[in-house]
């Protein structure tokens, strides 16, 4: 589980039924190739951008987050190495069963982590996401289920499997909706220029309007963003042929 001491003491936001900093653990359940290549009722590149996000900001925010595989060498792959570079040495827990909550070592950690209240991502909705959603409600954990963050092999299943979650009591949030829960107060500034940068860099629209005012109205200098590096492409030889042998 990680769980990374942000360098700066954290202003505590009120709870009252919200999200919060102090009362979140969050789960980042089979993000991996084969899972999302059956994904087919959202934009798979837009889950992919909203997993990051939502990672970035756990860490921003200094939450306990629980990262999950299934059947790594067998079947599904490697987590996606853009969420591996969210939690660089963290090490997903690999499970064998489709339930999350039958893993004695998830459970584990969500235990460890003291939280209460669950934010949920992962893939496919109606296996991997409900079952430990419905599993955990039973154990008295309030889960909250990220819906763009997920996705399944239709729309039928997807839109099944979220009904029957929030018909287990489960509630249903956005990446961005999390993350500005969490957030919050524009006062809170321990936390909101790293948030505003993810703002800037995955959430479009938003993201250039945030932009547009610090540059246009606030005379703020843009934002650096790294500069592009063409990675460099296999030796050949004069006629073009690869110089390594395959």
């Amino acid at each position: 589980m990680s769980h990374n001491p942000h360098p700066h003491a954290r202003a505590k936001r009120s709870e009252k039924g919200l999200l919060t900093p102090d009362h979140c653990v969050v789960t980042f359940i089979d993000l991996q190739p084969q899972m999302l290549f059956g994904v087919a009722n959202f934009d798979r590149q837009a889950i992919i951008n909203h997993n990051v996000a939502l990672a970035k900001a756990a860490r921003v925010c200094d939450i306990p987050v629980v990262l999950s595989t299934v059947e790594t060498k067998a079947f599904s792959g490697n987590m996606w190495p853009q969420m591996q570079a969210v939690f660089p040495t963290q090490v997903p827990i690999e499970r064998s069963s489709m339930n999350s909550w039958d893993d004695p070592n998830f459970v584990a950690a969500i235990e460890q982590s003291g939280r209460t209240k669950i934010v949920l991502s992962g893939l496919w909705t109606e296996t991997c996401v409900a079952l430990p959603t419905v599993q955990a409600i039973h154990d008295s954990y309030d889960v909250y289920v990220v819906e763009d963050c997920g996705g399944d092999v239709s729309a039928l299943a997807h839109e099944n499997a979220m009904k029957r979650r929030i018909q287990a009591g489960a509630k249903p949030v956005t990446s961005l909706s999390v993350m500005l829960e969490w957030q919050r107060d524009g006062a809170a500034r321990d936390t909101y220029e790293a948030v505003m940068d993810i703002v800037k860099t995955h959430y479009g629209a938003y993201g250039v309007g945030v932009e547009y005012a610090y540059t246009m109205v606030h005379g703020a200098p843009a934002t650096p963003f790294p500069e592009y590096v063409v990675p460099a492409g296999e030796p050949r030889d004069p006629v073009g042929r690869l110089t390594r042998v395959l």
